[in-house]
Parts: C-alpha cells; sequence; structure tokens
C-alpha cells in the first residue's frame, strides 16, 4: 500500500497600505487569483520561514521584511483546484502553514499584482458607512438560508450587523466562513462539486457584493490575515510597519481606517494617538498636498522597545 502523500506548503499574505486602502500581492490570471505559495523543502530549507522569503522573491521578486505566523491550513479538499507548486506528483493532502508579513512600500512586483483586500471582501469597507450591498444583496439571501432556523439567524445577525446588531470589524474570517457556508461564495460551489455534493444555487451573485474568489482556500486565508491585523492593530504598534518612515497624523489616520475599514474622529484620533506616547513630531513640515503644509511625525522607537504593549484605538462605526 502506497502511503499517502502530504506536501507542506506556505501561504503568504503580504499587505502594504496606502491612504487609498490595503492591498495585497495577488498571482495567477486567467485560472484565478491567489496568494504567493511555495514548497517547503525539508532537506533543502533550514527554516520555515527562510524557505518562504526565497520562494517569495523567485515568485514576484518581492523582498519580505516583517513576517509573523499566521496560521496551519490543513483543511481536506483545501489544495483545489490543484495548485501548480506541490511537486511533479499530485499530493493527497496539502498542508499550509499561512504567514502575514508586512512592508511600508507597495515595490513593483514580477508576475504578481497588488490588489485591494476590499475586491475580495466587498462588505468590509465601512469607510463611507454601512455599505449598501450588504442590505440590498447579502442580508436576503442570509435570510433565505437561515429561515426559521434561529441558530443560523443569530449568526448571520452577529456577523453582519443586521437587526440592529453593532459591526465587529475584526470578524472578518467569520463573515466569509457564513457566506461559505450559505453557498454564497463562489468557492463553496467548486468545492462541492469537487465532492459530488450538490451545490447551492449561485445565479447571478454580484461581483460587487460578494467578491473576487480566489484559487483553493486562498480568500479563508486572506479574510484570517485581515481579521488577525485588524485586531492586532490595537495592542501592538503593527501599524508603523506598514506607515512610511516620516507621516503626517492624517496619513496615519488614513492608514489605520483603510486597514479597520472604518471612518474615525479626527480629533479623538490625535487624541487617543497623543496618550500612547508612540509618536513624536519631526519638526519638518510636509506642503505635498497642495494645502496648508502639516508636520512630519515618527514612531518613537525607544517608546515601541520599552512598552511593546500598545497600539491604536479603534472605534465603534459612526452610525450607519
Amino acid at each position: 500500500m502506497t502511503a499517502p502523500r502530504v506536501v507542506l506548503g506556505l501561504s503568504a499574505v503580504i499587505a502594504a497600505v496606502t491612504e487609498e486602502g490595503p492591498f495585497v500581492v495577488a498571482t495567477g490570471s486567467g485560472a484565478g487569483l491567489g496568494l504567493p505559495f511555495g514548497p517547503f523543502d525539508p532537506l533543502g530549507d533550514r527554516t520555515l520561514e527562510l524557505s518562504l522569503r526565497r520562494w517569495v522573491s523567485e515568485q514576484t521578486g518581492f523582498t519580505l521584511g516583517y513576517v509573523e505566523q499566521l496560521y496551519t491550513f490543513g483543511d481536506r479538499g483545501r489544495e483545489t483546484p490543484l495548485l501548480d507548486l506541490v511537486g511533479d506528483a499530485p499530493a493527497d493532502r496539502v498542508i499550509s502553514i499561512g504567514y502575514l508579513a508586512l512592508t511600508p512600500v507597495m515595490a513593483p512586483l514580477a508576475d504578481a499584482q497588488w490588489r485591494s483586500w476590499y475586491v475580495f471582501f466587498p462588505w468590509e469597507d465601512w469607510r463611507r458607512g454601512r455599505p449598501r450591498l450588504i442590505d440590498r444583496e447579502i442580508a436576503p439571501r442570509l435570510m433565505a438560508w437561515g429561515g426559521a432556523d434561529s441558530e443560523r439567524w443569530s449568526r448571520c445577525r452577529l456577523a453582519f450587523g443586521l437587526d440592529g446588531a453593532p459591526w465587529n470589524e475584526e470578524r472578518t474570517l467569520d463573515r466569509y466562513e457564513l457566506l461559505y457556508e450559505a453557498g454564497l461564495a463562489p468557492e463553496a460551489a467548486r468545492d462541492q462539486a469537487r465532492f459530488g455534493r450538490e451545490a447551492a444555487s449561485q445565479t447571478s451573485l454580484p461581483k460587487d457584493a460578494f467578491g473576487e474568489s480566489m484559487v483553493s482556500d486562498h480568500r479563508r486565508i486572506l479574510a484570517t490575515a485581515v481579521s488577525r491585523l485588524r485586531a492586532k492593530i490595537k495592542y501592538r504598534p503593527i501599524v508603523f510597519q506598514l506607515a512610511p518612515e516620516r507621516f503626517t497624523l492624517t496619513q496615519l489616520q488614513a492608514i489605520v481606517e483603510a486597514i479597520a475599514g472604518l471612518a474615525l474622529h479626527k480629533q479623538n484620533f490625535r487624541r487617543l494617538l497623543d496618550r500612547t506616547g508612540l509618536v513624536e513630531g519631526t519638526g519638518e513640515m510636509d506642503s505635498s498636498s497642495g494645502g496648508r503644509p502639516a508636520e512630519l511625525f515618527r514612531v518613537r522607537m525607544h517608546a515601541v522597545r520599552d512598552r511593546p504593549v500598545g497600539g491604536v484605538h479603534v472605534p465603534s462605526p459612526r452610525g450607519e
């Protein structure tokens, strides 16, 4: 009896944030977009992270900076459609360790592209208020799926802020998995067809409401990374891994808003930021916007070293 062939792969969510929004590196094209992915060579790679850095550079021309391990993904069938980098023989199971990598610069890429993560999760962007697509497209379908099942309805209500429930921006993964379970993610129909199960009807699902699909379970990995980053900016100074060396407070607020998907009150943001003691003025002025020059700030590195716990306060959405 032939032993099952298991491949250990490494998946990378590489994120950069500008004042316009949050972006991630996507690979692939016609067959579907995915995250950078490569196999771990147990004989040739000394560590998992060094392996990750090597093949990300080979695949995209990008050199990773800050990296942290995200999660291990091993569900049966997650490797479909078959990933190109698992070797010559098909694998019986692909176990993938996900990583989150942050960069302050959207560097040029080779054979890859920067895509807004809101292309994949359009319901997550509340910077201009509650997205209309939630009540127009998502909520009616979730209500039809939930039917008279009170447990299903409770999950939908809490995940998507329905029927007066508050919105929690950290639950990105919960929302994607709920849509997948309800058959409202394109990946669900694909996976059900693979295992011979009847797929729920996805007739005319608008992409602008339900987002672009990704190969394998890469949209789930990306949702995991978004949830992690949204939570972590509140208790760690990780946002400065995404900010330029010198920034105005308006630029820093826009970066936080882009990550959280929320609009923040300017004076509250600055008052709470001042309490953290994590930034200091440089005395230099930025006049690039063409308006009134604004002072440039920088992170107080000694404060970060002396007090590793501390992030940026992100309040609940301001109304609907």
